[in-house]
């Protein structure tokens, strides 16, 4: 279990991390989720002991990661800007992880070669950004970590690839109880794999949640009203309103049944319940946070 408490970190007189929580399970999936800026990346480096917590708590396992290199040694991460040696090709490489993971599996390293075909013997900066994070997870999935942190991790990747990285990861969860946490801008994909989402803004996660949890507290609704209704009724609570013709789109944050019931004290003519993606939760919940999409005239 990750358990990240009250954590800030500080920059010169810039707070990147401002009492920061999170609890991931064992063998979970947990999206992070947040604007570019929101303290995202400076958690992870927290989280993998690159950074000193300027305060708060980062465990694992009820361990602190700081100076820890035997937890270091069940982590596997891929940050955005994956690492290798300039001149190395991927048996370098493979060398190197095996000097700093003592689980790394040769034999799972040769099943994996199906799934990555590319050239053992060629200098990794000669192979393309989607090759490249290919190498990225081929090393981090023989390596046998207990968790997976990944920043954008399939960035580059094309969609065939995209599959095949998500079914290696999400079958590791499975066999073998690996904890994965994942910062993505990739909403879509997110929706598919994770069990919870965190979203953070200004250096805080102001949600945490299971995904199920989030869909369920929030709604969209299309409505028509009868045409003595001319505008959306003031005392629908809605967050966010559009309007189409006479179909109005309603976001309320409340539950599905809650908010047919609302919307039935003014008959309407058609009440249509849709479920929210992560996207739309993730937009619609910043927006209280001067997040909104911006109607600029230009």
């Amino acid at each position: 279990m990750i358990e990240i408490k009250n954590l800030t970190k500080t920059f010169d007189n810039f707070t990147a991390l401002d009492n920061a929580n999170i609890t991931v399970n064992k063998g979970s999936i947990y999206g992070l989720v947040g604007p570019n800026g929101a303290g995202k990346s400076t958690l992870l480096r927290n989280l993998l002991g690159i950074y000193k917590p300027s305060s708060g708590t980062v465990r694992i396992d009820g361990e602190d990661i700081w100076e820890n290199a035997a937890l270091k040694a069940r982590i596997a991460s891929i940050p955005d800007d994956w690492f290798y040696f300039g001149s190395s090709t991927i048996l370098d490489m493979k060398k190197f992880y095996k000097g700093i993971y003592p689980s790394f599996s040769e034999e799972r390293f040769e099943k994996l070669k199906e799934a990555f075909p590319l050239d053992l013997h060629r200098p990794i900066r000669n192979f393309s950004k989607g090759q490249q994070k290919q190498v990225a997870f081929w090393l981090a999935l023989s390596s046998m970590p207990d968790y997976l942190i990944l920043d954008e991790p399939v960035d580059g990747l094309d969609p065939v690839m995209r599959r095949q990285v998500w079914s290696l990861m999400m079958n590791d969860v499975t066999e073998r109880g690996t904890t994965v946490l994942i910062s993505s801008h990739n909403l879509r994909e997110l929706e598919d794999v994770c069990d919870h989402v965190g979203i953070m803004n200004h250096g805080k996660v102001i949600i945490e949640r299971s995904l199920s949890e989030l869909q369920d507290n929030m709604v969209k609704l299309q409505v028509v009203f009868p045409e003595r209704v001319n505008t959306i009724p003031e005392e629908i609570p809605a967050i966010h309103k559009s309007t189409l013709g006479r179909v109005h789109t309603l976001i309320l944050r409340m539950s599905r049944d809650e908010a047919i019931k609302c919307v039935n004290l003014f008959d309407p003519i058609l009440v249509d319940a849709i479920p929210l993606t992560l996207e739309e939760i993730f937009v619609y919940e910043l927006g209280g946070l001067n997040y909104e999409v911006k109607d600029l005239v230009l």
